[in-house]
């Protein structure tokens, strides 16, 4: 006989504007320059990877395939005391090259040479 307790309920799915507050709350939550680079952040990725869904990943913003797979995630400075902010990337984006490529990468701040190496990037991670 089984319970109510027993029985698993399916969580219910996040919309996609809920994930989207989310992490824009998250980014708002940051301390300054993390806050800046973030607000930043999240309108190059969602520019150059449209297909992407924001949402939360561990307190993180982050960005989601179709599946709802994070592809690629950031974090500010404070998240761990650090110098600098982390743009990483997990095993389904598509940056494989050969055998060896980054997966994350250490921003202190954000030109524009570095805006345009990040569109591409995520770009390509979520071809």
């Amino acid at each position: 006989m089984k319970t109510e307790l027993s029985k698993k309920t399916a969580p219910k799915p996040i919309k996609k504007e809920d994930g989207e507050t989310a992490v824009l709350a998250a980014i708002a939550a940051m301390q300054e320059p993390s806050r800046a680079i973030g607000t930043r952040l999240h309108t190059i990725i969602k520019t150059n990877a449209p297909t992407l869904s924001p949402k939360l990943w561990y307190e993180m913003p982050a960005y989601a395939n179709k599946d709802g797979t994070v592809v690629c995630f950031f974090r500010g400075r404070e998240k761990f005391k650090e110098r600098y902010m982390t743009l990483g990337f997990n095993q389904e984006a598509k940056l494989d090259e050969g055998h060896m490529w980054p997966i994350a990468f250490a921003l202190t701040e954000l030109t524009a040479t570095e805006e345009t190496k990040i569109a591409a990037i995520v770009k390509k991670a979520a071809s």
